[in-house]
């Protein structure tokens, strides 16, 4: 059976939605970020990088969300779009991976968990988290889906991101990402996207934000604050 090791936050979440949407089944293996399970030895040996998701298929180990949407829709040959349109779903798909991620991330990390204001990140992550949304508000102006009029992937590497976007961007973002919503929504409404966000009941997560959660999440803060020798 495949293993599909996650946390709550965007990039697994779209993995979970494709098993769901495909039908497959699969263990979902929870890995508590603010208590620092992605820096275990056992988890590093699947993913150096101490990020999820990773899914382990057999003899097989894909870390990277994106790797893994691709990897699972070889393996099903579902969610893929026409042939002639396959360099548009790489394109798209990593532009998500590439942009709208990282982006928005750091726009959430720099609004909400930097230790101290820090205007220049802030001003700099914001901007471009806009920028990348807006370019997919244009895309989903004009057609229906991200390519194509299909589901594919791609739209479920959208809807990962696409959950967090109030919280990143702020409570009126939908007014003006009113297409981007629209997909939001229309995934969100499918029965296997109900099942995977469901994943949340599964376990308790930590949720406080402590000082441990802060060390295990935010490494590179001990640089600004080493310990006494």
């Amino acid at each position: 059976m495949l293993k599909l090791y996650y946390s709550l936050a965007p990039n697994p979440m779209k993995v979970a939605l494709f098993l769901e949407e495909a039908g497959l089944p699969y263990d979902a293996v929870p890995v508590d970020t603010r208590k620092g399970e992605q820096h275990a030895p056992a988890f590093t040996a699947l993913n150096p990088n101490a990020k999820v998701p990773v899914l382990v298929d057999g003899d097989s180990t894909v870390f990277d969300s994106n790797a893994i949407l691709l990897y699972l829709a070889d393996k099903t040959g579902q969610f893929l779009p026409a042939a002639h349109e396959r360099g548009a779903m790489l394109s798209w798909l990593m532009f998500v991976a590439s942009g709208i991620g990282p982006y928005t991330g750091q726009c959430v990390h720099f609004k909400h968990y930097a230790p101290e204001p820090q205007p220049y990140a802030l001003n700099r992550y914001d901007f471009e988290a806009w920028r990348h949304w807006n370019i997919l508000e244009a895309r989903l102006a004009a057609q229906p889906w991200m390519v194509g009029d299909s589901y594919t992937l791609v739209d479920m590497a959208v809807w990962g991101w696409a959950r967090a976007v109030p919280f990143a961007l702020g409570a009126d973002a939908w007014d003006k990402l009113p297409h981007v919503k629209r997909l939001l929504d229309t995934v969100s409404a499918r029965p296997a996207a109900q099942r995977a966000a469901a994943l949340k009941d599964r376990h308790a997560f930590k949720t406080d934000l402590d000082d441990a959660a802060r060390r295990a999440m935010f490494p590179q803060n001990e640089r600004l604050n080493p310990p006494a020798a």
